[in-house]
Formats: C-alpha cells, structure tokens, sequence
C-alpha cells in the first residue's frame, strides 16, 4: 500500500477517483432510468369511454362549447323539436361569459358535462393542478344552472393515467368520442352528415361543437336519418353503463360477462 503520494502519482489518483465517482453517478442514473422505463412498460394504461358496446341501437351526441353561441339557441330549438336530449361539455370562460344560455341548455332538459376552466393542454399539468381546472369548473356550473356534473372531457382529446386518475378521484368519468365530426375545421355539411352516416353504430359518441359554423344544419339532415335507421339519440350518461363494467383496449365500455352458478363454483 503506498502511504506516501507525490507529484504525478498523487495526480492519477485524484484522477482516478474522480473517474470512479463519475462511474457511480452513471450507473447510479442508469439504474434509475431503467426502473422508471419498467414502472411505465408494466404500469396499467387507463382509458376514458370511447363508445359503448349497445346491443340496441342507441347512440349519443355530444357538443362541446368553448367559443360563441351564435347556434345554441337553434340547437335548442332543434333539439326540442326533435324530443332529444344530448351532452353539452361546457368550459369555464364560457360559462362565465354566456351564464345565461347555460341555464337554457339545463332548462332544456340536457346534460353538462365538464370541460375544465381554461381548456389547457392537461398532460403538461400537475395532477393537483388538474383537479383545480375541474373544480373550478365544477364549482361554476353547480353555480350558475344548478347541475352536477359527472362526466368529464379532457381538452382537446389529451389524456394520461395522471389525467383520468385526477379525473375519478373527484367522481368524474372520463369521456372521448368514437367518432369526430371535425365540424371545427368548418367543412361542407355534406361531408359532416357522409361523415357521420359512414361511421355511427351502436353505442357511438359524435362529437360536435356548439359554435361551428355547418352543425347546426348538418344536424337537421343526420337526427331524422338517425330515426329512419331506428337509431335513438341520449345523453351520454344514459348510454354507459355506471357498474358491472370493463373498458377494453379499444376504449369500448362493455358489460361484465354474467356468470351461472356452476361457473362461480
């Protein structure tokens, strides 16, 4: 053992400890990666309700308002006419901004699901700042029509684990859609009715805007076809099921399978 260090040699030491420190804190951060890349590979995927499996053919159709109410009223009107009853997720500085067609859409016998309050990008937030964006929201729509809602749609689509976790510790069932009708892009309502005609099945979940500008005629083609083809329009909470259920891979609510006596002993 040497006990006595001197010039170079006394160099290549430090050296060489500091590369051993270095080596440690390497595969000290490696190890920890690889646990990270682990946890994520085995940990459960959670999924809102993308559509729901229906042995009936009952669909539901959604409209989320976030900008302007120059068509409310119409849909209103549209929808009464019609005897239906749809979901409208509602975001915060709208409801601040338009209080009262809000109390319409509940006076309306309709249902309002919450959109958050500003209609962030929810992955980038912290799971407690998630739960203010729905409480927020919450609070103002319990506030000002008296609802309470249940269902929940995250802004623009986005969702993770940490979002639907948020989510369901405040009673909230998370809900996407099974088909877009992109009526934010303002297309033709020939394309949205062909859209929608080609896709709807039981159990789907259109979704809509309640300020684009071709829905509300799109809208006045597809709910008469929708009862020529037997189909019948319900809110969304009328159309999932509240128990007894599993979502699968493809985001389709599906009833438990019933089981016989002799298969539970």
């Amino acid at each position: 053992m040497v006990f006595y260090l001197h010039g170079q040699r006394w160099k290549l030491v430090l050296y060489g400890l500091a590369l051993l420190v270095a080596l440690m804190i390497v595969q000290g951060l490696a190890w920890q990666g690889t646990v990270e890349v682990i946890t994520r590979l085995t940990e459960k995927r959670l999924l809102p309700i993308y559509e729901v499996s229906r042995s009936d053919r009952v669909i539901s159709i959604s409209l989320d308002a976030v900008w302007g109410v120059e068509f409310t009223d119409g849909f209103l009107e549209l929808f009464e006419r019609e005897g239906i009853k749809t979901t409208f997720f509602l975001g915060g500085y709208w409801l601040e901004k338009y209080p009262e067609h809000a109390r319409k859409i509940v006076a309306h016998g309709h249902e309002i699901g919450n959109h958050t309050y500003s209609h962030p990008h929810l992955n980038s937030l912290s799971p407690q700042e998630i739960r203010h964006e729905l409480e927020r929201n919450h609070a103002l729509i319990v506030d000002i029509t008296g609802f309470t809602p249940t269902l929940f749609r995250p802004p623009f689509g986005e969702y993770s684990n940490k979002v639907i976790e948020a989510a369901a510790s405040l009673g909230y069932q998370t809900i996407q859609w099974s088909i877009d009708s992109l009526d934010w892009r303002n297309p033709t309502v020939e394309h949205i009715v062909h859209r929608i005609q080609t896709q709807v099945r039981p159990g789907s979940i259109i979704l809509f805007h309640n300020n684009g500008r071709n829905t509300l005629a799109a809208l006045k083609v597809l709910i008469p076809w929708f009862k020529a083809q037997g189909y019948r329009v319900v809110p969304i909470s009328e159309l999932i099921y509240h128990e007894n259920y599993y979502i699968d891979a493809n985001g389709v609510q599906r009833p438990l399978p019933l089981t016989t006596p002799q298969e539970e002993a």
